[in-house]
């Protein structure tokens, strides 16, 4: 749910490797940019208006600031067109009920996200950090060393 920024277009490039569909909604203006789509990534992707039918069924949520850096000039254009794509309970709720939601951080509690939803039982964030924290260690070690493992 939100920019179709470089988190999204990750998204998509994992759901080319591991076959599976995602269903992106963006505010008019905030497409993905299908000339940046790789072969296979294209078809792995709905796109939807209206952010609470993108949620229908989901077995995750996730969702991304609304002003990523260098985009700071443009925060009160976004936070206008983004005012309906906040992850709330009801938009969980369309979701399947073992979904979870996740969001790569810093969030922002009652705008991209509510703070029911990122502080309650189907959030993984902290999860997620901290294994992005390990990746990002061992990625330092392989190029600061040349090495795989200890």
């Amino acid at each position: 749910m939100g920019d179709s920024n470089n988190v999204c277009y990750t998204w998509l490039q994992a759901a080319a490797i591991l076959d599976f569909a995602v269903h992106v909604s963006t505010p008019p203006g905030y497409e993905v940019d299908a000339a940046r789509l790789a072969p296979g990534e294209r078809e792995r992707m709905r796109a939807f208006a209206d952010p609470t039918e993108a949620a229908v069924d989901a077995d995750l949520v996730t969702t991304d600031v609304w002003t990523s850096m260098g985009f700071e000039a443009e925060n009160d254009a976004r936070s206008r067109d983004f005012e309906d794509f906040e992850v709330d309970a009801a938009m969980m709720q369309r979701a399947k009920p073992d979904a979870l939601f996740m969001h790569c951080l810093p969030a922002h509690r009652g705008e991209e996200v509510a703070a029911e939803v990122i502080d309650g039982p189907q959030s993984v964030v902290w999860d997620e950090a901290e294994n992005r924290l390990h990746a990002q260690k061992a990625l330092l070690e392989y190029l600061v060393c040349g090495r795989v493992g200890a």
